[in-house]
């Protein structure tokens, strides 16, 4: 008896410490998502955002061979202007075959849907509807530089998703996007394929297939769900289209790149809903659901033909 428990004992303590099939570390991922979240709010033009974009290049920097940096001045739809910014940090620039993965660092400035009306003014912290894929973004690039993908890579940052109003009409809202689909890094740029990260660490991990992207790029849907499958993950990678969202793919695809939206939109409890609300803190996030989303993320780009 001692002997077989010594022996689960072993086996517990390896599932425990098992690295993701890539190598992707979850536990470093959540841990720069906190790092991002430790800066407050990061609403444009606040410190919080000021910080957290400053620590993103710094970070990127170190990892990347190249980081570009987008900055202007949006006019809001009330004629007030706010200050911008987008981030693509690059992994084999010259490569020719590139694969685009996006997400966005800015956080919501209110948190309307937040269930008590004293709070739906304040901003939101965004564990996971902000930080989640920048800290995703940032563990991929400590992967990618010790382990070179086989196709250019560029991790997009970009900034302004959830700042305004979604309709319709949508008003001042994937802006960062909308900024860098008529502002492409070089003539011609025309990736692979592109993958949006949003809302990805969810402890209740659960990804459909979104309908924007199943309708306009069907084939970068199942070449990531495939590689979920692949991966053992269809438990989380679900193969059924669900939810149309607005996000920000929907200006890239219009720009005719090949962008699909990977989003865990069901962020709630069986009582409380989490999204835009105060309660979108690190304690509903979870190092494990980064590591499943992470690992897709590499085997993407680690394991091209």
């Amino acid at each position: 008896m001692n002997r077989l428990l010594a022996a689960l004992a072993i086996v517990s303590l390896a599932a425990c410490t098992q690295k993701t099939k890539t190598g992707f570390d979850g536990q470093a991922a959540y841990n720069y998502a906190g790092i991002q979240v430790s800066f407050g709010p990061r609403v444009p033009g606040s410190p919080g955002w000021q910080k957290a974009g400053d620590w993103i290049v710094a970070q990127m920097r170190t990892r990347a061979d190249t980081v570009i940096e987008q900055r202007w001045m949006h006019t809001l739809a009330n004629g007030d202007s706010i200050p911008m910014r987008n981030i693509l940090a690059r992994f084999r620039p010259t490569a020719t075959d590139r694969v685009l993965y996006v997400t966005h660092w800015d956080t919501r400035p209110v948190a309307d849907q937040d269930p008590n009306p004293a709070n739906r003014t304040k901003p939101i912290l965004g564990a996971n509807d902000g930080a989640s894929g920048v800290g995703m973004f940032v563990a991929l690039g400590d992967l990618l530089k010790k382990t070179p993908p086989n196709v250019g890579v560029d991790l997009l940052f970009v900034d302004g998703e959830d700042y305004g109003t979604f309709g319709p009409p949508d008003v001042d809202v994937l802006i960062g996007s909308t900024y860098f689909a008529s502002h492409l890094p070089s003539p011609g740029y025309q990736p692979i394929f592109g993958v949006l990260f949003d809302m990805i660490g969810d402890k209740d991990l659960d990804i459909y297939q979104e309908q924007n992207s199943v309708a306009r790029a069907p084939e970068v849907v199942s070449r990531v769900w495939n590689t979920a499958a692949d991966l053992g993950y269809s438990r989380y990678f679900i193969p059924e289209a669900k939810y149309a969202v607005t996000d920000d793919h929907i200006p890239l695809l219009q720009a005719g790149l090949r962008v699909i939206d990977v989003i865990d939109i069901d962020y709630e409890s069986p009582s409380e809903n989490y999204h835009h609300t105060l309660a979108d803190t690190m304690d509903k996030i979870s190092a494990k659901s980064l590591g499943i989303v992470g690992d897709v993320a590499a085997a993407l780009v680690t394991n091209q033909p």
